[in-house]
């Protein structure tokens, strides 16, 4: 008897455990608190990728001012609201295809300003910071 009330104890932990370690991480795996990134420049062009499923990845991105920037959305069996893309700051509002890249071009950016950009419902969102 005591053994069964033990089992379900420690059972219950394990269970407990996994759903709080879940909870603090997005549908990429990765911490909630992950580290910002930084876009890459390629053929004169910076380029930003950011990957829509379940959210966007990474939320946070630092840019360089004062130079055309694309900001490449990758999906991949994307059906959630994170599919319907919206930066007001550049009137932007599109549905992404469910598996695919869509590129976005940005004119250059003044230091400090930021972008935002969210999911229809506002649940999901990413900001790029110049500097």
């Amino acid at each position: 008897m005591k053994l069964t009330i033990v089992s379900i104890i420690i059972s219950a932990g394990v269970v407990f455990s996994a759903i709080l370690f879940a909870n603090n991480r997005d549908s990429s795996g990765l911490p909630d608190k992950e580290p910002v990134a930084v876009s890459q420049v390629i053929d004169g062009k910076q380029v930003i990728e950011i990957k829509a499923k379940g959210g966007y990845t990474p939320r946070e991105i630092l840019a360089k001012a004062d130079i055309l920037t694309v900001i490449r959305i990758k999906t991949q069996g994307t059906f959630d609201c994170s599919s319907a893309l919206v930066i007001p700051s550049l009137n932007y509002r599109k549905n992404l295809a469910p598996s695919g890249v869509t590129e976005i071009e940005v004119p250059s950016q003044k230091i400090g300003t930021v972008i935002n950009g969210t999911c229809a419902m506002g649940m999901y969102g990413f900001s790029i910071k110049f500097n």
